[in-house]
């Protein structure tokens, strides 16, 4: 019996799949394509986050010999009250601001110098992303040396300008921060500069012949074509930098440790002594939720520009 026949007997055609329609246990085979993925995601990072939070919910010592018990949200509260680390998140928040801010307008300068069509470009393209591919320690190890009050090459620089005798500018109170911050944004400037620059390439040329056509100078084009092209890979590129900055740990411990007087205490930092040096896990824990809790608002704040941004008018 031809399917004619049965079509004919029913009285009704036997009903064809809708175009995207998913087929039955299409979403078993997509799951077991995404487990592998997936698991690393859950073990590595959803796991101990998990964990960390209900650490930061007892009372866990290093080296304690009674059972760690359930405090509930007192880390919490001590939180509220402890002005160290208030003062080492503000720290953070400077840190980030002044590292992430400098670091955009020198990239979005060197994007564009490199986006042109000079002699050598693959060469000043190659040296640019050198920063980039050195680990933070060996930075922070390069830049204590530079900044060595005896023998740094910056102090002698300036002995040799005749402006000075120079400065321990990792120890005093009033240098530390900036210093570091110098560094930051030098060690962080690569990984901006390639992203700006990719996002520059993508621009048609074809919009800045015909701007260029109609009399509009270099700024002109820059604020019609570049920018409203470049603003969306601008806002990811700030948003995960000000996130980074602000997890930075590695480069500022490497320089100063949190010193001088914990000046350039970081979060970060701040938690680690807590943990590995006081052994106060618990607590350290409380600190941590907290910078993800942060972390959270500014990556919410971002996909909620960048929604705005991306909607029809």
């Amino acid at each position: 019996m031809t399917s004619a026949t049965v079509t004919e007997r029913s009285g009704r055609a036997s009903p064809t799949p809708r175009p995207g329609a998913r087929r039955p246990g299409a979403d078993h085979g997509t799951w077991f394509l995404v487990l592998p993925a997936l698991i690393p995601i859950l073990v590595l990072s959803v796991g101990p986050l998990l964990y960390g939070i209900a650490l930061s919910l007892t009372d866990a010592q290093f080296g304690r010999t009674r059972a760690t018990r359930w405090t509930g949200t007192l880390n919490f509260q001590d939180l509220l009250h402890d002005t160290l680390f208030w003062e080492s998140f503000r720290i953070g928040l400077l840190w980030a601001a002044g590292v992430t801010v400098p670091q955009f307008v020198l990239a979005l300068g060197l994007a564009l110098l490199l986006n042109q069509n000079l002699r050598l470009r693959w060469a000043a393209r190659a040296l640019a992303i050198v920063p980039w591919a050195m680990p933070e320690v060996v930075v922070g190890i390069m830049w204590r040396l530079v900044y060595h009050p005896d023998a740094g090459v910056l102090n002698e620089t300036i002995r040799d300008l005749g402006l000075g005798d120079g400065r321990d500018w990792l120890s005093g109170l009033a240098t530390a921060l900036p210093a570091v911050i110098v560094v930051g944004i030098w060690s962080g400037l690569p990984q901006t500069t390639v992203v700006l620059l990719a996002g520059l390439q993508n621009t048609p040329q074809e919009l800045h012949e015909a701007a260029a056509l109609d009399g509009a100078g270099a700024w002109r084009r820059f604020r019609t074509v570049t920018w409203p092209a470049l603003r969306p890979v601008a806002l990811a590129v700030t948003a995960l930098q000000l996130i980074w900055n602000f997890n930075s740990f590695a480069l500022v411990y490497v320089l100063t440790s949190g010193g001088p007087g914990g000046r350039t205490r970081l979060p970060m930092l701040f938690a680690y002594e807590e943990a590995f040096r006081y052994g106060q896990f618990g607590y350290a824990a409380a600190m941590g939720c907290v910078m993800v809790a942060v972390i959270s608002v500014m990556l919410s704040l971002y996909l909620v520009g960048r929604l705005r941004g991306g909607a029809p008018r």
